[in-house]
């Protein structure tokens, strides 16, 4: 009997220690949810005009819902990110990037909790063969052609380094299917609250020569543009014959008939690669 006794003792105490673990977990759970919740206030406020609604990216900011990060490997070096801001780039400090609001303590433990709250996982299968993308990118495709990586390639388009790590794959292709559709951001100024777009510029200088190229910066004055030859021009406006912008890029839209879904799908996969560095 006392044997009989202890074993239901024993059952009593394991199931309260359930029930309190249960109770325990689903508390943790609905703080983490009002925490993510406010997170995602101070995000749209703070965070959305360069990483983008959702964090998936936009351009200026990485896509932050990748759950390897590269400046940040865990949640107080993400802290320390948000507080201080990486030098050398356009991330700024807490507060001073005239966007919203400086953020307390807690308002950045939120705004972290809801990131990880956003994050998933790599895909199962891999988005493409990133060595037959690395290929086509200085081959058939001819990137390489306008397009630097890692220090190798042409300067007339953006350099794609990091493209990868701070774009979606689905934005990444749409730059390529249909490039006029919205134009990537060029040379970042101290001055300049957004840096030039690659718009195409065309002048006829005084003497009757057409050159085309894309901006590098421009002002009521001058305008700097790089030319199809990879040299840098710059003209004073009064003294040009004609002076025109387009916003229909350089950059050829490549269709299926250039680049099947498969071949972009491997490029994309080689700029992630390397992106993700």
């Amino acid at each position: 009997m006392p044997s009989l006794k202890l074993a239901v003792v024993r059952g009593i105490v394991l199931a309260l220690l359930l029930t309190s673990a249960i109770v325990s977990t689903a508390a943790d759970q609905n703080t983490n949810a009002q925490q993510a919740k406010a997170g995602e206030f101070q995000f749209r406020i703070n965070c959305a005009l360069c990483h983008g609604l959702g964090a998936r990216g936009g351009g200026r900011g990485p896509d932050l819902t990748r759950a390897h990060k590269r400046h940040a490997h865990n949640d107080e070096e993400m802290f320390q990110i948000i507080n201080n801001g990486i030098p050398g780039t356009v991330m700024p400090a807490n507060g001073t990037n005239g966007q919203g609001v400086g953020m307390t303590e807690e308002e950045i433990r939120q705004l972290i909790a809801y990131i990880r709250s956003v994050e998933v996982k790599a895909p199962a299968q891999p988005i493409g063969d990133a060595a037959h993308g690395k290929q086509l990118f200085y081959g058939d495709a001819n990137c390489s052609g306008c397009h630097m990586m890692e220090g190798k390639g042409g300067r007339l388009g953006p350099d794609l380094t990091t493209v990868g790590g701070t774009r979606t794959v689905e934005s990444i292709i749409d730059s390529v299917r249909k490039p006029s559709d919205r134009l990537a951001w060029g040379l970042t100024e101290a001055t300049k609250e957004f840096p030039q777009e690659y718009e195409t510029i065309t002048v006829t200088t005084a003497e009757g020569r057409e050159i085309k190229g894309v901006a590098l910066n421009e002002d009521h004055f001058s305008v700097q543009l790089m030319g199809q030859d990879e040299r840098i021009y710059l003209f004073e406006k009064d003294k040009l014959k004609s002076f025109s912008k387009s916003r229909q890029s350089l950059m050829p839209a490549y269709d299926s008939t250039l680049l099947t879904d498969k071949d972009m799908r491997d490029i994309v996969a080689y700029l992630v690669e390397v992106g993700s560095k």
